[in-house]
């Protein structure tokens, strides 16, 4: 190694770390592909706790007992999120006839302009519930071979829901545990590092959170307005979905368009274009911006990519757990980087 110059010495050493980085990462991913059933819940209750932090916080603060306000806090969330689920599936079956007649509808205009290739288009939207049964059930087959995939959804929510009570209540005792299993003189350098980890996941779930609601809010009130069948159902999918940046936004508006559109027409349809266009351009300048300045800032092509790579490895379920890892691994590079980076030379 001393015969070859230094930069090829320095670039040699910095493909050697890229090599074992990713190699970890590599093995890290398939372990926790291997022992998904019991990974998925602690990240899940993990996004929970962030979430629910502050409420439970308040609680305490008020005198209540911390397992007493755990509890009630995961009550509260199951209802929250029960309601919601409700809604959606409700409000999704009792308008999923009108996209599919409407869908119809337009491919049958489509063939008396295009002729066969038309065509195609209604034997297409004819057979969609087929097609998309099909393609449901060979994804689950392959991803859970003999597993009933609502039943382990069940157990890994059930499980997920039991660590956020217990996250919640012994959230005081984390310091110390986290201390005592330092190696060394590190105990300062990995708490910075867990507080700069949890505090950006609070602040991501905090700030999705209260975005999502008000663009729930305001896309229901345009719908409601517009006189969109299922409007309720649709802002709550809203909600869900603004969970999944930039995809879960995409997803929702094209649904209540949809649903617009079969039963309100095609000028209703542009209309309620208009309003989900105009709501996510203001939360692109503005909500976002305001509410989550204070939180980690990632470019948009690093959370494409991010999801991208959630999705590849986990479906849906990586692409929402992807964004908040992501922005929890950018706080740990930062904390690094402000502790043992080289300070810029000054102008002076």
């Amino acid at each position: 190694m001393s015969l070859l110059p230094e930069p090829v010495r320095r670039l040699a050493a910095w493909c050697v770390v890229l090599l074992l980085v990713a190699g970890v990462g590599w093995v890290g991913v398939r372990l926790c592909g291997e022992f998904r059933t019991a990974v998925t819940p602690v990240l899940l209750a993990l996004l929970g706790s962030a979430l629910l932090g502050p409420l439970h916080r308040r609680l305490v603060a008020a005198g209540v007992q911390r397992s007493l306000a755990a509890g009630v806090t995961c009550v509260a969330v199951v209802a929250v999120v029960g309601g919601a689920v409700y809604i959606v599936v409700a409000a999704l079956i009792d308008t999923g006839d009108q996209i599919i007649a409407s869908l119809r509808q337009a491919a049958r205009s489509l063939a008396q302009h295009f002729g066969a290739a038309g065509a195609g288009l209604d034997d297409l939207a004819a057979n969609s519930r087929e097609l998309l049964s099909k393609f449901g059930g060979t994804a689950a087959s392959n991803v859970i071979s003999g597993v009933s995939v609502v039943g382990e959804s069940l157990a890994m929510a059930v499980l997920a829901l039991l660590l956020v009570f217990f996250f919640l209540r012994d959230s005081h005792r984390v310091v110390d545990n986290l201390r005592a299993v330092a190696p060394g003189n590190t105990a300062d350098t990995l708490e910075a590092m867990a507080r700069r980890a949890y505090e950006a996941v609070e602040g991501f779930m905090r700030g999705t959170t209260v975005i999502a609601l008000i663009d729930a809010t305001l896309i229901g009130i345009g719908l409601l307005i517009l006189r969109v069948p299922g409007a309720v159902g649709l802002a709550a999918l809203v909600f869900v979905t603004a969970y999944i940046p930039y995809l879960g936004a995409f997803l929702s508006g094209a649904i209540s368009v949809l649903v617009a559109l079969a039963d309100r027409g095609f000028v209703i349809a542009l209309w309620a274009l208009g309003v989900v266009v105009a709501v996510q351009v203001l939360e692109g300048h503005v909500l976002q911006p305001v509410i989550q300045s204070r939180t980690v800032q990632m470019h948009p092509a690093v959370v494409m990519l991010a999801i991208t790579a959630g999705a590849s490895v986990a479906g849906i379920l990586g692409m929402l757990l992807a964004v908040p890892l992501t922005a929890a691994a950018f706080a740990v590079v930062h904390e690094l980087r402000t502790r043992y980076g080289v300070p810029a030379p000054s102008d002076s």
